[in-house]
């Protein structure tokens, strides 16, 4: 394996493009014309997914009337979880952590893009479940995809637990 020098003022597209222009090892010449290049395979891994759309089994019904069903949701950082940590409500009320996280992270409600924790204490409690699984899955298992067996046939299969009406496939 040869090593490569880099200058200390050398950027990370710098050196991407230092090794594009390398000769490739015999290994990697043996391999298709359709793999990916260095350069390619950083962009995928910038494109983190961050943000998840979700349809609320419910919704939330605001204070004109209006019904918000579809929102999203960000990954949580380590600051949000720590932050309810030290929050009075939770202190008095440990049950009270899920609503402070879920206020932290739910970005959109429809046309409602500050929420806060009087929005989520105000949702129902189908919704809220629904949101802390989702909480749950997106930043434990990194999709909002699950296993299911249907009762009937026991076939498995995987839903997307974002969104869509019950009973679709």
């Amino acid at each position: 394996m040869r090593r490569r020098t880099v200058s200390p003022g050398a950027g990370l597209e710098e050196v991407l493009d230092t090794l594009a222009a390398a000769p490739a090892p015999r290994e990697e010449a043996a391999a298709p014309a359709a793999a990916a290049s260095p350069r390619d395979r950083s962009r995928e891994r910038d494109a983190l997914q961050t943000e998840f759309a979700f349809e609320l089994p419910r919704g939330y019904v605001d204070d004109e009337g209006q019904l918000h069903r579809h929102g999203t949701m960000r990954l949580a950082t380590a600051r949000d979880e720590l932050r309810p940590q030290i929050d009075l409500r939770v202190k008095e009320n440990p049950a009270y952590l899920s609503v402070v996280l879920l206020s932290q992270v739910i970005t959109q409600l429809g046309t409602v893009t500050d929420v806060h924790a009087g929005i989520v204490e105000r949702m129902y409690a189908t919704d809220v479940a629904f949101l802390q699984d989702f909480y749950r899955r997106i930043n434990s298992e990194g999709h909002t995809h699950a296993a299911v067996t249907c009762p009937l046939c026991h076939g498995s299969f995987e839903v997307d637990l974002s969104g869509g009406r019950l009973g679709e496939s």
